[in-house]
């Protein structure tokens, strides 16, 4: 007989999870190969966490990819609501900021993290870390036990159901290394490609400013062959020859999928997006004639971080122009252009090294939606990022951790109580 009816695989948001809510049912075992659990989790957020995100589903699922409908079942089953008053029973309490993401008060994703190992371990979990799982043992449609490399000897855990939660390829430096894709690909489940998402995208010819420029209040629209696919309005970052920040990020996911298949990826930059063109041609023109002596420098000056103001003129082709005087109807529709319209080729994009998040998983075809139990092995559980499941920034992203660790631990220890009945 099995010393654990449940065997859980990695000790991040979704493993903790499922672990805390298989055990209340059942006798679980939550392996973790790094020396301490959630280590993505102490750092997301830049060490702040933001754990979710208070949108009505209606609204939440415009953020979930590829398709919202599959997650749906576990989102209803431990919604955002649900994880913030789990949180504040388990002694976090959240605060609410700007675009309805949610913090810990304390600003500390370490909080959040040991809050969820103190709960675990109040369920009874049994956790070991240093525990690395090297391979699944099946026999048939079903697996029957783990192979287990713990303080340099391997050892075989036999167990009644299992949940793979060893999330995707992002930060590999905090253990996630793709384990789980390389399991359920092994035992015949599709692997959705594989991506770098929520990453930084790399600019050719970029242009010439300090090290790092930030960008407030601007938007970005993705242009794919030449046409808009998208459009984000926020906070970007230059930073030598990347582009970063939040509306970066938004836009990164479908720029790395056009990039993979080998089209054209641009960026258009509005600078000023507030204003209409026709607002922009009436202020600049009373600009100029208002002091038509001055330099196209100091006209711009008006409009734009000071350190924007020589790349913004060598764009428009104005180096050799020196005064507001001598600007042309073609000058003025140049600075115009580089205002609303400024192109930046995307030529490439950061690695998993970088990346918040994996896109590309575990087929969501390949598990049953209201369980998450594979359709091909029957005492088999995915959850978190090994699943074929993400999403914008602004919390999302933890939340289908969280959720789909929340069904999986559940649906695991269901399944215990099933085939222990139906064997008696």
């Amino acid at each position: 007989m099995p010393a654990f009816d449940v065997i859980v695989i990695g000790a991040g948001p979704a493993g903790l999870l499922a672990a805390g809510e298989a055990a209340r049912q059942c006798r679980v075992l939550l392996l973790e190969k790094m020396e301490k659990p959630a280590r993505k989790l102490r750092i997301t957020g830049k060490g702040r966490c933001n754990i979710t995100n208070t949108d009505e589903w209606s609204a939440f699922e415009a953020h979930i990819f590829p398709v919202a409908r599959l997650f749906r079942p576990a989102f209803m089953q431990f919604s955002n609501t649900a994880l913030v008053r789990f949180l504040e029973e388990a002694g976090v309490p959240t605060v609410e900021e700007r675009g309805r993401r949610v913090f810990p008060v304390s600003s500390r994703a370490q909080d959040v993290a040991d809050a969820l190992v103190r709960w675990v371990q109040r369920q009874g979990v049994a956790l070991r870390c240093h525990s690395e799982v090297t391979r699944l043992i099946t026999e048939g449609n079903t697996v029957t036990a783990v192979e287990v490399r713990h303080n340099g000897q391997v050892q075989t855990v036999a167990g009644h159901a299992f949940v793979v939660a060893t999330g995707g390829l992002s930060y590999p430096a905090t253990g996630s290394t793709g384990d789980g894709f390389r399991w359920a690909e092994d035992i015949g489940h599709t692997i959705t490609p594989l991506r770098p998402s929520l990453v930084a995208l790399t600019i050719a010819n970029p242009p010439a400013l300090p090290e790092s420029l930030t960008l407030r209040n601007v938007s970005l629209t993705l242009l794919i062959d030449g046409r808009p696919a998208d459009e984000a309005f926020g906070e970007m970052t230059f930073a030598g020859t990347t582009v970063d920040g939040p509306i970066v990020l938004r836009l990164s996911g479908r720029a790395v999928d056009a990039l993979r298949q080998g089209k054209r990826v641009a960026l258009r930059l509005n600078i000023k997006p507030a204003l209409s063109e026709q607002q922009i041609v009436r202020r600049l023109e009373r600009e100029m004639n208002e002091s038509a002596r001055q330099s196209i420098a100091a006209l711009l000056r008006r409009w734009l971080p000071a350190s924007l103001v020589m790349p913004c003129m060598a764009q428009a082709g104005l180096g050799s122009v020196k005064t507001v005087a001598r600007l042309t109807d073609a000058d003025l529709e140049r600075i115009i252009t580089v205002l609303t319209a400024w192109e930046l080729p995307v030529s490439g994009y950061g690695g998993y090294e970088r990346a918040i998040v994996t896109a590309g998983g575990v087929s969501m075809h390949d598990v049953y939606h209201k369980t998450l139990r594979s359709r091909i092995i029957e005492n088999l559980f995915f959850a978190g990022e090994t699943l074929d499941l993400n999403a914008d920034t602004g919390g999302y992203n933890l939340q289908i951790a969280f959720s789909t660790g929340y069904l999986a631990g559940k649906s695991a220890a269901s399944h215990i109580t099933h085939h222990t009945l139906r064997i008696t």
